[in-house]
């Protein structure tokens, strides 16, 4: 009975009194499974971002080694640059007709002399490549010392223990009219630039004071020590000066953009304009008498513009000077200086009347005004400028090629139609008349930039353009203290011109 009674109570605790399901303990299986679930999302999204990192990190290594390295090789600051002259013999600097600008000449004894040719005449833009380096010697550094020579000469040249050749740089230069450009300047100091609107090719760049590049070891001590020490300096790009009447390309376009009924404007010239006690004097005291804004461009009259500035929104100008680059950096790869532009909204009378004729504490440099200039030529639209044209091995064998880029849009084609029309206004009957009447047209502006309190002191300026109605080249000009731009600055365009032309 006993073991009946046991095994009747097992089975009645089994079997016929269960726990009710409602009074059975619940797992909380939501709570578990719920936290499951976020912990894997979190794993899953942690995965997710390490593996686009990595995927981001691989790309960008990629993008590295094919795009920047050669930049970041050829930077100056990379030391390690200087370690592929034990392996490599410099390439040569070659103008775009083949003239060779630099070069490298070995001895019998194997010693290596850089040779420039031209000495002066290319010093600055060719540049040197001891005692630093400068020009286009520092900007193709890293392609100089790159052979891209067939690559079993290569292999067979290493196992000798030979150097092998260097690729050269094809620049954009034009021997002549780089000749033509240094020739025309003479003894003056100054700049000169002259690139293609269209391309943005350089095709001169001339400064002087120059130097023979031949020499930078003998002279260097001397030319670091020179009295102003700017013998080094590059003027066409890192020269900064008042810019005079060439600015009033500006001013005009800011009163056109202003002024939709521009074309009624008038103003009659005595010869100065006084405002609040502030005088403005043309040219010499010069009366131009009653002239419309063309007239009052192509005559450059100081009086008229000083009128102008005035009814100007100085916040539209200063807008408008900010967006032509001022007080910004230029789409340029060699040193340049950075032109600036100061009106504030609560300047004088005489600030503004200063300002608006290229005086005042505005300065440019010859580079940027060329910039300007080719804008105006190539329907508003700036080319970002460029030195180098091609590379090439020393066979000859083309390995990059560069192109013309498209910088930025500083007007409208519009615009740009207006301001060539009154350039030209300034060559066919204004202060710029000794380039008329030639076999190419030109469009220009003249300027005669004060520099000092002594009266008569000026740097003599020239900007314009050639073949107007289908623009071929530009050319900036700065005459360092030579006076009137247009008894100073257009002869030297017209030698340059003609020598292209001709």
């Amino acid at each position: 009975m006993i073991g009946k009674n046991k095994k009747g109570i097992k089975k009645q605790n089994s079997s016929k009194n269960p726990i009710p399901p409602a009074a059975q303990p619940k797992q909380d299986r939501s709570g578990t499974n719920g936290k499951q679930k976020d912990r894997n999302r979190e794993l899953v999204l942690v995965t997710y971002i390490f593996t686009g990192l990595f995927l981001m990190l691989m790309g960008y290594f990629i993008y590295f080694n094919w795009f920047q390295s050669s930049d970041v090789i050829n930077s100056p600051y990379n030391a390690r640059q200087d370690t592929f002259s034990d392996r490599i013999v410099r390439g040569s600097i070659l103008s775009d007709d083949g003239d060779v600008l630099a070069e490298t000449l070995t001895d019998s004894d194997g010693k290596e002399t850089r040779n420039y040719p031209y000495g002066e005449i290319f010093s600055h833009i060719a540049g040197y490549s001891t005692k630093g380096k400068s020009g286009i010697e520092s900007l193709a550094n890293f392609s100089l010392l790159r052979s891209n020579s067939f690559i079993l000469e290569r292999i067979a040249n290493e196992i000798k223990g030979e150097k092998n050749i260097g690729d050269n740089v094809v620049t954009t230069l034009d021997t002549e009219l780089q000749q033509a450009a240094w020739n025309a300047l003479g003894g003056y100091d100054g700049a000169v630039i002259v690139m293609e609107p269209d391309t943005g090719k350089i095709l001169a760049m001339v400064s002087k004071p120059d130097f023979d590049p031949n020499r930078i070891n003998e002279l260097w001590d001397t030319l670091q020590t020179d009295e102003d020490g700017s013998v080094l300096l590059n003027r066409a790009t890192q020269g900064l000066y008042p810019p005079g009447s060439i600015y009033k390309i500006l001013t005009t376009l800011e009163y056109i953009r202003e002024n939709p009924d521009y074309e009624a404007y008038s103003f009659d010239c005595s010869g100065s304009l006084t405002v609040e006690g502030s005088r403005i004097n043309c040219y010499h005291n010069k009366a131009h008498g009653l002239e419309d804004l063309t007239a009052a461009f192509s005559n450059s009259c100081n009086s008229a513009y000083a009128d102008l500035g005035l009814l100007l929104d100085k916040k539209m100008f200063v807008k408008l000077c900010n967006s032509f680059l001022f007080n910004d950096t230029l789409p340029y790869e060699l040193p340049f200086s950075k032109s600036s532009f100061v009106l504030s909204a609560d300047a004088s009378v005489e600030e503004t009347m200063q300002t608006a004729i290229g005086q005042g504490e505005t300065l440019v440099s010859p580079l940027h005004m060329a910039l300007i200039t080719s804008a105006v030529a190539n329907d508003g639209i700036l080319m970002k400028p460029f030195l180098i044209d091609r590379i090439e091995n020393y066979a000859g064998d083309l390995v990059k090629q560069y192109a013309p880029a498209k910088e930025k849009q500083l007007m409208t084609p519009e615009e740009a139609g207006i301001m060539t029309g009154m350039m030209q206004s300034v060559v066919t009957s204004g202060t710029g008349i000794k380039l008329n009447g030639l076999s190419y047209t030109v469009a220009g502006k003249t300027g005669s930039a004060e520099y000092s309190n002594e009266k008569g002191e000026s740097h003599a300026w020239f900007v314009g353009f050639s073949s107007v109605e289908n623009p071929e080249i530009v050319v900036s000009i700065i005459v360092e203290g030579a006076g009137a731009g247009s008894e100073y600055a257009v002869p030297i365009a017209r030698k340059i011109l003609d020598a292209y032309y001709n």
